[in-house]
């Protein structure tokens, strides 16, 4: 009895406890909840905002092709029967008279994006998704469909413009690239894989990600895939900060890091293409490197900054200004260089024939010298074969969209290549995997392949129908993708 009594006590005693500590509870004053969560954001009004203002652009290419026999046969073959009049094995006898000259024909080339810079119709994309096409086909979402020619293409900065017949569109908002943040929200628009009005987003990994002298690209982890190229990156405030333009793959697919153009940059190079149809760029003729901490310490520098001039082209802008190997350019035109790489840019974005000023750092004291900025030698367009007849493949790489051919020894000089295959056209598996006509392809299957008599030989051992993984080069970058054979 004593038990039950102590028990009914101590009962008495919790809930008597419970009941003050709720009641001090809800006289205490409440915490904002925002100080513990954070609510992700809705894409939802950037979607309905920006996404008329994105277009899919569809490439076409005109080629030269010899009709087929039908037959099957080695064209060779058919060539020897039909020279000496014989009748071939197999195949009917045609009637009527039967051309074997080249015919042109139309194929697809690939799928892009874009997004509108103007209401009447001016449209930016990159220079990789309309490089030799002979036609170009723009949908709106409202699925309307034009012809575009080209404005302009800069390969330099990958960025090209393009001009439909159209007025009243609606054109996107183009935003302030120097208030973006690394860790802020950016979403996506494009065509993946050609699946128009796709939404993607994440956040900005990086700014000033350098991977080549006039692109200092934004890095971020929004999902970007083949078909994404030229579509706009946007912030929070419905803004363009960049182009979508390449993606770091090892498979040919996202893998989680993606690179988009700086729309600032971007910009001053869609201008000069809508007046003039080219770019131009200043120079002042040296050979730079970057400053180490060492050297910056052992010469009285201070810290690594600017950059080395570690030569100097004869009768250049630089040589007449007096600059010496081994000066270090710390400032051009008052802006100060922090990398060596700042320092193109800033020349590239000055007009040819302008005055400026270049402050040096020799033998322990700043100096500042004049130089007139001279051009940046235009890219020579390169020969197209457009009419010509594609050169022929194995029935193996055939089957996989390819057509290769051998890389001259002037190329590989230049790519600084021993061997691999050049790719001529990429279309149906090669072009879901992410190949294009430019890529070089050095290994199939884990096998280095030294030219296409090697590429087809590699290809003619492997399961045809299973996936393939090619080690290709695109520029200075090398990649894995993974071709899928058609079931």
């Amino acid at each position: 009895m004593m038990f039950g009594i102590a028990s009914q006590k101590l009962r008495s005693t919790f809930w008597l406890g419970a009941a003050l500590a709720m009641a001090s509870a809800l006289l205490l004053p409440l915490q904002p909840a925002t100080a513990q969560t954070r609510v992700l954001p809705d894409f939802t009004d950037l979607v309905e905002q920006v996404g008329p203002s994105v277009v899919n652009i569809r490439t076409i290419e005109k080629v030269m092709v010899r009709p087929s026999s039908g037959s099957g046969m080695d064209e060779d073959m058919l060539e020897f029967f039909r020279r000496f009049g014989l009748p071939m094995p197999n195949v009917p006898r045609q009637q009527g008279p039967r051309s074997n000259r080249p015919q042109e024909e139309e194929q697809p080339r690939g799928v892009g994006s874009g997004f509108i810079l103007s209401t009447d119709g001016f449209i930016m994309t990159n220079a990789h998704v309309v490089e030799g096409a002979d036609e170009m086909i723009v949908t709106l979402t409202d699925k309307r469909e034009f012809k575009a020619r080209l404005v302009g293409a800069d390969k330099r900065t990958d960025v090209a413009v393009v001009k439909i017949e159209a007025s009243g569109l609606p054109a996107v908002k183009i935003g302030d690239v120097s208030r973006l943040k690394v860790g802020e929200w950016v979403m996506a628009i494009g065509s993946p894989f050609g699946l128009e009005n796709s939404v993607t987003a994440g956040i900005v990994s990086a700014k000033q990600r350098d991977t080549g002298d006039y692109l200092p690209f934004i890095q971020t982890d929004v999902a970007i895939n083949p078909g994404n190229s030229g579509g706009p990156l946007i912030n929070m405030r419905g803004e363009v900060v960049g182009i979508n333009s390449q993606i770091y793959s090892r498979s040919g697919g996202y893998m989680g890091i993606a690179f988009a153009i700086p729309i600032d940059e971007a910009t001053r190079v869609s201008d000069q293409l809508r007046a003039s149809g080219r770019v131009t760029r200043g120079r002042i003729g040296v050979q730079i490197d970057q400053v180490t901490k060492d050297v910056a310490e052992a010469i009285g520098l201070g810290k690594p900054q600017g950059a080395l001039v570690r030569g100097v082209e004869s009768g250049s802008p630089a040589e007449k200004a007096g600059v010496e190997a081994g000066d270090i350019i710390i400032k051009f035109d008052g802006k100060a260089i922090e990398k060596s790489t700042d320092l193109p840019r800033l020349v590239g974005n000055v007009k040819p024939g302008t005055r400026s000023t270049l402050t040096v750092f020799r033998r322990g004291s700043s100096k500042d010298l004049s130089v007139t900025i001279g051009e940046v030698e235009a890219d020579k367009p390169v020969a197209r074969k457009d009419r010509e007849e594609k050169p022929r493949t194995s029935g193996a790489a055939q089957a996989l969209g390819l057509v290769v051919a051998d890389l001259t020894d002037a190329q590989k000089k230049e790519l600084k290549l021993k061997g691999g295959v050049l790719v001529n056209a990429a279309t149906e598996a090669a072009a879901r995997a992410g190949l294009r006509e430019g890529d070089v392809i050095l290994a199939v299957a884990n096998m280095e392949v030294g030219g296409v008599r090697e590429f087809e030989a590699v290809l003619g051992r492997l399961d045809k129908g299973k996936p393939i993984n090619v080690l290709f080069r695109r520029g200075d970058w090398a990649q894995y993708a993974v071709i899928r054979p058609a079931r």
